[in-house]
């Protein structure tokens, strides 16, 4: 079965800055985040996705390509698709650094046009129609 890992998209008050920020690492089609740790279960992750936390909810993930150790030896990338996709915006609390998502509890894609229409509005409009659980 597929896993999942949740992370705090720290700084990132939307998903445009999100997306801005993975677009500048990205190379050739992936791109990474750097965590002191490599998952015990990082075979389940594999195939899998981060699930992006931003403002309590979680609104994006990025599919997990693989694992590498960073250049210094010291930390472990996690080699995501550049491509950010949108899911429904999903109550999440904040935490230190990452954790596993089951597959039954990850929020669903948001379509094709329903994604356009919602990446349109507004960062804090988008939130306030999450909180009254209306996107």
């Amino acid at each position: 079965m597929t896993l999942h890992i949740t992370k705090v998209a720290v700084g990132c008050t939307e998903l445009d800055t999100l997306r801005a920020r993975m677009e500048g690492r990205a190379d050739d089609g992936e791109t990474y985040l750097v965590t002191r740790f490599r998952p015990k279960r990082e075979s389940e992750l594999v195939g899998g996705s981060v699930y992006w936390i931003i403002k309590h909810r979680l609104v994006a993930r990025q599919e997990i390509l693989g694992f590498t150790d960073d250049p210094d030896g010291k930390r472990c990338r996690i080699l995501l698709s550049a491509e950010l996709r949108p899911v429904r915006a999903h109550p999440k609390r904040a935490h230190q650094g990452w954790r596993y998502l089951p597959a039954a509890d990850a929020p669903p894609d948001l379509g094709g046009a329903e994604a356009e229409g919602l990446s349109a509005l507004p960062g804090a409009m988008a939130a306030e129609l999450a909180a009254l659980a209306l996107i």
